[in-house]
């Protein structure tokens, strides 16, 4: 089993990574790999709109100056996709909106191919907005047919600074849950 989790932030290794790498201490104690794709400092544009996927059918995106096609492929090979972003004006970032767009377009055209793999969202935030962010990540994954798991709380926690979130002790705890609780499903659905 393999879970890839896409840290949509500006910052690598900001507060948004640290808490994909607690949720991944979970994973791992149960034998999960894990994969951990940092977007900060690479430009990726959203869908253009072309609909090149919906005729191409070949699992790719058209516009290939990026590495999203890459990350499709990578969400294909695993069982398990996280997106984690900070919370920017309310939402995620562009970076994970444009993520969502492309792969959710092109899973749609190739008969929902991230159709029941495992999803979370995981949300950095300061202080608001966090919500409507974990909201933004999780209508992916629905429309993707996929199933979300959850934890004891939404999948968030709190810093501005990086390394806050480590002072955070209940998103610390929503992540190890959440890690425990993917583990879980992973292991009554990949027999």
């Amino acid at each position: 089993m393999k879970v890839v989790a896409f840290n949509t932030s500006a910052r690598a290794d900001g507060n948004t990574a640290i808490l994909i790498k607690q949720f991944f201490k979970q994973l791992e104690r149960e034998g999960i790999k894990t994969k951990l794709i940092q977007l900060a400092g690479q430009k990726i544009s959203g869908c253009i709109g072309c609909g090149k996927c919906m005729t191409n059918k070949d699992k790719k995106c058209a516009v290939t100056d990026d590495l999203v096609n890459e990350y499709i492929a990578q969400m294909l090979k695993s069982d398990g996709i996280i997106i984690g972003s900070p919370t920017y004006f309310a939402d995620c970032t562009a970076s994970a909106k444009a993520l969502i767009e492309r792969a959710g377009m092109v899973s749609r055209a190739n008969n929902n191919m991230l159709m029941r793999k495992v999803g979370a969202a995981v949300v950095a935030v300061r202080r608001g907005g966090a919500i409507h962010a974990f909201d933004t990540i999780n209508h992916f994954f629905t429309i993707s047919e996929m199933i979300i798991v959850g934890s004891l709380y939404w999948n968030i926690g709190i810093g501005r600074q990086i390394g806050d979130v480590e002072k955070d002790e209940e998103g610390l705890n929503t992540m190890d849950i959440l890690g425990k609780n993917m583990a879980w499903l992973l292991k009554k659905i990949c027999k």
